[in-house]
This record gives C-alpha cells, structure tokens and sequence, in this order.
C-alpha cells in the first residue's frame, strides 16, 4: 500500500472496532421494560353482584307450614348469593384476558430474534 493510504486504513479500521466494540455492549445490555399501569378489574363488576342478597323475611305465623316456606325462600336466597362466587371468578377471568391481551400487544418485538 501507498503511504498516503496508510492514515485512511487506520481511520477505517479504528471506525470498524469502535462499531464492533458498541454493537457488542448493546448485545449486553439488559432488555427494555414495557410497564403498564394497572387496569382497574372493578368497571367489569355489574351492579347486581355488588348489591347485597336480603335474607327471607321470616314468617309471621308459627305453623310448620310458614316455617317450610321460609327455609326454602332463604334456600332460593342462598342460591342468589352463591352465583356471585362464579360472577366473581368470570370477572376475575375477563380481567386476566383483557390484560394479557394489552400485554401482547405492548410486547415488544426482538430484532433478528436476538434483541
């Protein structure tokens, strides 16, 4: 090579190291984090089950009768009470998809499946 040459090769050759040496740090560094705020699980509560369920009224008479229609009214009211332990848990469920569906779509893609 020519003399004249000789400072461009080192110049390129100094820009190739420092561009090798960067895109190895980056290689290094750590992975960014997305962070999203907490969506708030309550707006999917419908009024009903935030309602409290009235026990039965109990019977005024004391016949056998007026007490056998109270038990099973308050039966019908504990079946009312018992559907908010399964609304409960489809709440919880509908919250669970709708976050890892805006998680997914936060999700950051990785360049050449590295970084």
């Amino acid at each position: 090579m020519r003399k004249s040459t000789m400072p461009k090769v080192r110049a390129i050759r100094s820009a190739l190291a420092l561009m090798m040496l960067a895109g190895g740090l980056c290689a290094c560094a750590a992975p960014i984090a997305i962070n999203r705020a907490a969506l708030p699980c309550s707006g999917l509560i419908p009024p009903q089950l935030s309602d409290d369920v009235p026990g039965a009224d109990i019977p005024s008479g004391n016949s056998a009768g007026d007490w056998i229609a109270f038990g099973d009214a308050q039966t019908g009211q504990l079946d009312k009470a018992n559907t908010y332990k399964s609304g409960a848990i489809a709440i919880v469920k509908a919250c669970e998809a709708r976050d890892a569906q805006v998680d997914a779509m936060l999700h950051r893609k990785k360049f050449l499946g590295l970084f």
